[in-house]
């Protein structure tokens, strides 16, 4: 079939999370704070980072880079759902469309690379300490980032050059508050099964290889750390039960998209809203309450700045 994109669907009807005003005042309010909270706790462990001395290692880099990503999947969908809350006619163009999508694959396909990137780093630390400071170097771990945004940016580009070119001719409602990529993929008029096997298997790689990879390093460092019994090892502890965490958080949702990603469930845009939005808010929340570097300089920045208006 000819491409039909321009002269047929020019923008989509985004459906949202529901059709009462009442209900969409209140999602408004909500999803508000949490976007202000997430955008700002991410910025916060940025400074608290790059600000302190004590926290310039390998394992805090990743982090910071961590934060990055999430303040950007906290706005490629986020402020235009808010923006939707308060109109009637939700509606986002075809270019909108597909920006959303890359956005959005782009982003997560980096932070699945960069959570492995640091199960690495731990793995390192952990079970072969005394070379650690050989391995991760700073070298390696702007290799780390740069492979995550490059597979991140692939993996989406080959979600991308197959919908670009679907012919969409006339069914334009999207049952969701963002463009997401199976529903899209619906309205295309043509059969869709081989293009929702290729998106399936496409995402299903990345998330499982990731998924796989997370599972056998933090079992291995477990195994490692319980054989231990000091003050260093409840502190690694302590520090993986954050990482572990957040890996159930992220890739929980995802992994449950990717089993039934074609056949939707009314609980699926709930579980959409809590893996696009709420999802960013995890890193700052988890790995400010359970690490206590963290914690402790944020204090020390706190401290700073109140001595600093004192005076």
């Amino acid at each position: 079939m000819a491409h039909t994109n321009e002269s047929v669907v020019s923008e989509f009807v985004l459906l949202g999370l529901s059709n009462s005003w009442e209900l969409q005042l209140f999602f408004f309010a909500i999803f508000s704070l949490v976007y202000v909270t997430s955008v700002l706790g991410n910025i916060m462990i940025i400074v608290i980072i790059s600000s302190d001395s004590h926290l310039n290692s390998p394992m805090y880099f990743l982090l910071s880079n961590l934060s990055f990503i999430d303040i950007c999947q906290s706005n490629f969908a986020t402020p235009k759902m808010l923006v939707d809350f308060l109109v009637e006619h939700k509606t986002i163009s075809f270019e909108g469309c597909m920006a959303q999508i890359f956005l959005l694959h782009s982003f997560v396909g980096s932070e699945m690379m960069l959570l492995v990137a640091m199960a690495y780093d731990r793995f390192i630390a952990i079970c072969k300490p005394l070379y650690y400071s050989t391995i991760m170097n700073q070298r390696l771990c702007i290799i780390f980032v740069f492979i995550s945004w490059a597979v991140g940016i692939l993996h989406s580009v080959s979600h991308l050059a197959f919908t670009v070119d679907l012919p969409f001719c006339g069914p334009n409602e999207v049952d969701s508050f963002f463009c997401d990529l199976p529903l899209v993929i619906e309205l295309a008029c043509m059969d869709t099964y081989e293009m929702e096997i290729m998106t399936l298997t496409n995402s299903g790689l990345i998330s499982l290889g990731c998924f796989l990879a997370l599972i056998i390093s933090y079992t291995i460092i477990l195994i490692t750390v319980r054989r231990r019994s000091s003050s260093g090892s409840s502190k690694a502890l302590s520090t993986l039960t954050a990482h572990i965490t957040v890996v159930i958080l992220f890739f929980g949702p995802c992994i449950y998209f990717y089993i039934w990603p074609f056949s939707r469930l009314s609980v699926d845009k709930f579980l959409s809203v809590f893996y696009t939005v709420c999802t960013p808010l995890l890193n700052p929340i988890i790995y400010s309450l359970r690490n206590e570097d963290v914690k402790s300089a944020m204090r020390k920045l706190r401290n700073r700045h109140v001595n600093s208006w004192k005076n």
